[in-house]
C-alpha cells in the first residue's frame, strides 16, 4: 500500500511538472509599482528612475529574459542638460557630467539571425518641470500611469508571452527579441537616441522595432492609432488582416514624438502604438485607476499577433516616409487646447482645454471640433497648425466650432 500511494504522488508530480507554463499577466500590477507615488514620478536622473530601472530588472529576472545592457540588464548613459530650447543634448563620460539615466534591456535568444526590438519609455516628469500642463501653485508628483507605465506593462506582458511560447517550441521563432526600456524620453528620446548610436546588439540585425507609448486610455471606440506604416511594405496589410477589435488610425511617418524615431532614423522599420491624449496628460492626474486595463489586454493580444504573423517573413524590407514634422508650421501662439489626434472626421476635435488661454477664455469646450479659424477652413491637424501659423501675440480671429449639432461662432484672443 505505501508503495501505491508512493507511486501516486510520484506520478502526480511529474504530471505537474510536464504541464505547459502559462505566461502570466501582470499588467495592472506593474502599472500600479510604476506609478505610485513613491517612485516620485520617474524623472531622469533620480532616486525614482533608478527604483523603476530595478524593477525592471526583477521583473526580467522573474520572466527569464537573458541581460543584454552593459554593465547586465543597465545601459547607463551621461549627458549634460540643454543650454537652450534649440541646443543639442551632448552625452559625455566625463566624471563631471549632470545627469545619468538608465536604460534597462533584456534579450530573448533563439539563435536567429534577426531580432525584433520592442520599446517603451518608462521615465516621466517627476514633480512636472518644463514639459508639464499642470497649473497649480504647488509641487504635486506626475506619476505617468499612462505615460508610460502602460507602455511598459504590455511590452513586459509580451516578453512573458513570447518567453513562455519559445521556451516551449520545438522549433523557436525566426527572430530574438531584444526587450528595451528606455529612460530619458521625456527629456528628448534621449535613451533611444543613446541605444542607436550605442547598440548592445548589431543594429544590422535588428529587423523591425515595435514602440509602446501611452496604450492604457482606450475610448469607447476602441480606437488605436499605429505610426510608421508606411516604414515597410509589410505593415499595413499586417495589421489589416489580423484586426477585428479596433478602428485603427494609421499613419506612414516613422517620424513621431517617441522613441521609435530614433530606430527609424537609423534605417530600421518601426510601428508605434498609442491610445491618445487625454485631459490629464502630463499633469498629476494620469493615475493607475483610470487606465483601461481590458483595452490594454486587447493591444497585448493584437501586437503578439502582428508579432507571430511576421516571423516567417524574414527581414522586414525599409522603406522612407514622407516626414511631415518637416512641414510642420511654425507658430507664435497657441489656442491653449489638447488636440484628439485619434479623430479622423472634418476639422480638429478637442480633446481638453488649459485654464486662462484663448480657447478656455472663448468659452470653447472639450468634444468641440475646430471648422473654421479665420480664414481658413479646417480639415485636419495639419490645416488648424497652418491657420494658427498666421498669427502674432494680441491678435484677435474668429473662429466657428461644432458642438453636437450644433454651430457655435465666436472669437479668440491671443
Amino acid at each position: 500500500m505505501k508503495k501505491i500511494l508512493i507511486l501516486s504522488a510520484f506520478a502526480g508530480f511529474l504530471a505537474c511538472k510536464n504541464e505547459p507554463k502559462v505566461a502570466e499577466n501582470n499588467i495592472k500590477q506593474d502599472v500600479a509599482y510604476l506609478a505610485d507615488d513613491k517612485l516620485e514620478g520617474r524623472q531622469t536622473g533620480t532616486q525614482g528612475e533608478v527604483l523603476a530601472s530595478e524593477y525592471l530588472i526583477t521583473r526580467f529576472k522573474a520572466i527569464g529574459v537573458e541581460p543584454k545592457g552593459t554593465e547586465g540588464y543597465l545601459q547607463s548613459f551621461s549627458f549634460k542638460p540643454k543650454t537652450g530650447p534649440h541646443s543639442e543634448v551632448e552625452f559625455t563620460t566625463n566624471a563631471d557630467s549632470t545627469i545619468t539615466g538608465h536604460n534597462v534591456i533584456g534579450f530573448i535568444d533563439n539563435k536567429a539571425q534577426t531580432t525584433v526590438v520592442i520599446g517603451a519609455h518608462y521615465d516621466h516628469l517627476g514633480y512636472g518641470g518644463e514639459g508639464s500642463l499642470y497649473r497649480g501653485k504647488d509641487k504635486a508628483i506626475h506619476n505617468g500611469a499612462d505615460d508610460n507605465a502602460s507602455g511598459v506593462a504590455v511590452m513586459l506582458n509580451l516578453a512573458s508571452r513570447l518567453k513562455v511560447k519559445n521556451d516551449q517550441a520545438e522549433i523557436k521563432d525566426k527572430n530574438n527579441y531584444l526587450f528595451l526600456a528606455f529612460s530619458g524620453e521625456e527629456m528628448g528620446l534621449l535613451g533611444s537616441n543613446y541605444f542607436s548610436k550605442n547598440p548592445t546588439i548589431d543594429t544590422e540585425e535588428i529587423n523591425y522595432m515595435i514602440n509602446m507609448d501611452m496604450v492604457g486610455r482606450m475610448k469607447a471606440d476602441s480606437t488605436l492609432a499605429v505610426y510608421g506604416t508606411g516604414t515597410s511594405p509589410m505593415f499595413k496589410q499586417t495589421l489589416k488582416s489580423n484586426n477585428d477589435k479596433f478602428k485603427l488610425i494609421e499613419n506612414e511617418s516613422g517620424v513621431g514624438p517617441s522613441d521609435h524615431t530614433s530606430f527609424y532614423l537609423i534605417d530600421i522599420p518601426v510601428l508605434h502604438f498609442f491610445t491618445g491624449q487625454h485631459e490629464d496628460y502630463h499633469k498629476p492626474g494620469d493615475d493607475s485607476e483610470k487606465l483601461n486595463y481590458e483595452g490594454m489586454d486587447l493591444i497585448s493580444d493584437y501586437i503578439y499577433t502582428i508579432i507571430n504573423d511576421l516571423n516567417d517573413n524574414g527581414e522586414l524590407a525599409f522603406r522612407k516616409t514622407k516626414n511631415e514634422s518637416e512641414e510642420t508650421p511654425r507658430f507664435k501662439v497657441g489656442l491653449g487646447v489638447v488636440p484628439d489626434y485619434l479623430y479622423d472626421g472634418k476639422g480638429m476635435r478637442i480633446d481638453g482645454t488649459r485654464e486662462e488661454t484663448p480657447a478656455f477664455n472663448a468659452g470653447l469646450q472639450k468634444g468641440d471640433v475646430v471648422l473654421k479659424l479665420g480664414d481658413s477652413t479646417i480639415t485636419d491637424m495639419m490645416s488648424y497648425m497652418r491657420a494658427l501659423s498666421v498669427f502674432d501675440n494680441g491678435d484677435e480671429a474668429a473662429i466657428t466650432v461644432k458642438r453636437g449639432e450644433e454651430e457655435i461662432k465666436t472669437k479668440v484672443q491671443f
